[in-house]
């Protein structure tokens, strides 16, 4: 009897402390479509645009690095994700680029991260249809 409520209670930490891991493999956003509507397509301008302005509105703040290259940090409590944004009138990504204190170990991090690029694509998808095109291109 004794055994068994040692058993008991052994299990039931096993599945606190794995529950409360909740990491995911990484989910990056690979040459993601910029479609266009009309004839015109987008430039590299409107896309930047359309990328910061989707960051910013979600709390991350974007850093211009070179055209076709920004970098988002999005701070939450004590947790940061860096991402690179890469981006040409056709199309972007947005991959991994470094962590604090969310779990990666090269393969996984938390979960969240994951929510956290997803609203990112969502946003920036939202804003590029809103952004007219310039007529250029």
């Amino acid at each position: 009897m004794k055994n068994l409520r040692i058993v008991a209670l052994v299990l039931i930490a096993c599945a606190v402390f794995l529950g409360g891991c909740r990491t995911a493999r990484i989910q990056n956003v690979e040459l993601a479509p910029i479609i266009s509507s009309g004839q015109h397509q987008k430039t590299m301008e409107d896309v930047k645009k359309a990328i910061i302005s989707a960051g910013y509105g979600l709390g991350w703040q974007m850093s211009d690095i070179a055209p076709g290259h920004l970098v988002a940090t999005l701070n939450i409590r004590s947790h940061q994700a860096v991402v690179d944004i890469t981006y040409t009138p056709e199309t972007y990504s947005i991959n991994y680029k470094d962590s604090t204190n969310l779990k990666y170990n090269g393969e996984t991090i938390h979960s969240n991260y994951n929510k956290w690029i997803k609203n990112l694509t969502n946003a920036i998808n939202r804003e590029l249809g809103a952004v007219p095109n310039s007529g250029k291109g």
